[in-house]
């Protein structure tokens, strides 16, 4: 491994997993350069302006963090580590991935001070070492083998999918990938650009499930799926099941490997009622999800169950999910609401096929078809394409170079032959047009939130400037209980969906997280720390524009914005507390992962503005009863 390629992923490594630390455990204490130069005599390097102080209780130890970029909403830079041990004046620097370790020691050391034997703290413990150092040896590989490659800087869908090689810059673990192979990563993982076909298997009707939105049935496309081959065999195969009364099911090839492994699955395809075809049909690609698999001449994509842990959790495929993708598709028709607001679209999930595994209700063969509008006969690559938010505010890739949002932004400017602060401004303008504002009216004109973090929402940026947000993940609808009545009458199968439905309190912390936080303010952070446009000229325009709006909301818009810009603290996902707990977020109750409360970025606005009666009367009204919900 490359010495360059393991330097990235140690940065990289340590900025994720302390950025969670000091937002979830610890804040620690800031320090000006100069003042902690004064006091501990440690030189900071040149581009480095503060230092934050911890002390680890478990060691008697203190640190020292260099940060070159200290963020109002979201992550800091920081750059090295240096301690102190107890009963000693000098400071010595410590290794990234050493200090890390450290960390990991102080979190769990507080369940340990009884020194009774604890094994489930234990195992805790060594899953999140475990979990910190793959992570790390992954995304070095993924450095190592994608460094030049001209790929990174394309602009077309599929090419930035698979450009996001640091991670989730919210997760302290970014790129850990439990249960694949290290030689598998070169066939399976969007960051290696794999291709593989998928694994068919054929059953009778009366065992599978299937529904479909669409003009056509689930299996219909599906067997166009594997038609697309072009191949006379594939053909042949077709004809000779619709003879034989035999539906098609697919699956990725680690589920196949990973199922057909299972007795009961043994004991299907023994007694002939799973028959297994194999690997048949075209090649595909993963998106930045690993299991939602993409072909650029086909108008669908598949979603696929792996038995592989990405970030927190078993990424598979929920029983519930399927109906649910279906009815949510023909309810966001039913709706209208993308008509009102076209520049707001839906990525549907219209189809499901599945193997009917009666009580259990997970069998594993749940396959969900995505619409594909990227596919080469519509995309539109332009200056910017189509890219996920996370795509566009990932770190650069090399030092000295710029992100991906930067890079637009400079183009634009020089196109127009303005000042970059001032394209900035405008498109982060055409950005609130496209994604936050749609997003806000839709929870209060349809009672509907989403989990619209970085990787699920896409922007087309064909002409540079925002000129529509896609939205995809039908895991991510959050509807009102309050608005139950009026969403069954438009779509009657909602009643058998009850899961969908959360109470108000709920969605304005699970919205707040992730429309604001992992989205919103990750846009900010990236421009801010591009040095395009600071963070506070950028909170106080949209401190600005929801204060506006305010008044033509209805109330469910109304609480959620007043609840947003009014309290002392906001909730926030805490994806270190959730790994340190061991939590498999998609298995726990309500999908709930673990929740903080941090400080809210809009009061330091708040001050500085004339704050409507309204927002200060209602959040102080809403503080207590929201504060439950998490």
């Amino acid at each position: 491994m490359t010495s360059v390629a393991k330097k990235q992923a140690n940065i990289a490594s340590f900025q994720a997993f302390f950025n969670a630390y000091i937002k979830e455990i610890d804040s620690g204490v800031w320090h000006t350069k100069e003042d902690w130069v004064i006091r501990t005599g440690i030189q900071l390097q040149p581009n480095d302006n503060y230092a934050v102080e911890l002390y680890l209780t478990s060691t008697n130890t203190r640190l020292s963090i260099s940060a070159s970029y200290r963020s109002t909403v979201g992550r800091h830079a920081f750059t090295a580590v240096f301690k102190q041990l107890p009963n000693s004046f000098q400071w010595e620097e410590v290794s990234l991935m050493n200090a890390i370790l450290l960390l990991i020691d102080e979190i769990y050391s507080g369940s340990k001070e009884s020194h009774e034997p604890n094994d489930a703290v234990d195992e805790q413990s060594l899953e999140l070492y475990a979990r910190t150092i793959e992570s790390h040896q992954i995304m070095a590989l993924y450095l190592e083998n994608r460094a030049g490659d001209p790929d990174l800087a394309s602009n077309k869908f599929i090419d930035s999918e698979q450009a996001i090689l640091f991670g989730h810059w919210l997760h302290p673990t970014p790129k850990s990938r439990q249960g694949m192979h290290r030689w598998q990563h070169e066939l399976f993982t969007p960051e290696l650009k794999g291709q593989f076909r998928l694994h068919y298997f054929a059953a009778k009707q009366d065992i599978t499930l299937s529904n479909s939105a669409e003009s056509i049935s689930a299996f219909e496309i599906l067997e166009e799926i594997v038609l697309s081959d072009g191949k006379d065999s594939t053909k042949t195969l077709i004809e000779k099941l619709r003879k034989d009364n035999l539906k098609l099911l697919a699956l990725h090839p680690l589920q196949a490997d990973w199922l057909c492994a299972k007795p009961h699955i043994q004991d299907l395809i023994n007694k002939g009622e799973l028959i297994q075809l194999g690997e048949l049909g075209p090649l595909f690609t993963p998106t930045s999800s690993v299991r939602t698999l993409y072909n650029a001449e086909l108008n669908y994509m598949v979603k696929l169950s792996i038995p592989v842990k990405v970030t927190n959790s078993l990424r598979k495929n929920m029983h519930h999910e399927l109906e649910a993708g279906v009815t949510l598709c023909r309810l966001l028709q039913r709706c209208g609401f993308s008509r009102l607001y076209p520049k707001f679209k839906f990525i549907d999930d219209p189809a499901y096929i599945s193997l009917n595994a009666g009580a259990s209700k997970e069998s594993g063969f749940e396959l969900i078809l995505r619409k594909n509008p990227f596919n080469s006969k519509n995309e539109i690559t332009g200056l910017g394409g189509t890219q996920s938010i996370a795509a566009l505010v990932q770190e650069p890739l090399a030092p000295g170079t710029y992100s991906r949002l930067a890079k637009i932004i400079q183009m634009l400017a020089q196109k127009e032959g303005e000042e970059c602060a001032d394209v900035a401004l405008t498109w982060f303008d055409n950005y609130l047009d496209c994604a936050i504002e749609p997003a806000i009216r839709l929870f209060d004109q349809c009672g509907i939130a989403l989990e619209a973090h970085q990787q699920n929402s896409l922007l087309d940026l064909s002409e540079g400037y925002p000129t529509a947000y896609y939205y995809r993940d039908n895991q991510g609808f959050y509807l009102s209980k309050e608005r139950q009545q009026i969403l069954e009458t438009m779509e009657p199968r909602l009643a058998q969906c009850d899961d969908l439905f959360y109470g108000e309190q709920m969605i304005i912390n699970r919205f707040t997280y992730y429309l604001f936080f992992n989205q919103l303010f990750a846009v900010i952070n990236r421009l801010g720390a591009d040095q395009l446009v600071q963070e506070g000229t950028l909170l106080q325009k949209v401190y600005t524009r929801l204060n506006s709006i305010l008044p033509t909301l209805g109330s469910l818009g109304t609480a959620f914005v007043t609840s947003v810009l009014g309290r002392e603290k906001l909730p926030f996902k805490a994806n270190l507390l959730t790994r340190v707990e061991d939590v498999d977020e998609l298995e726990a109750e309500d999908e709930l992962a673990v929740y903080v409360w941090v400080t809210n970025p809009f009061k330091s606005v708040a001050v500085r503005s004339d704050t409507p009666s309204l927002v200060c009367k209602q959040a102080s009204e809403l503080e207590e009863v929201i504060a439950d919900a998490c």
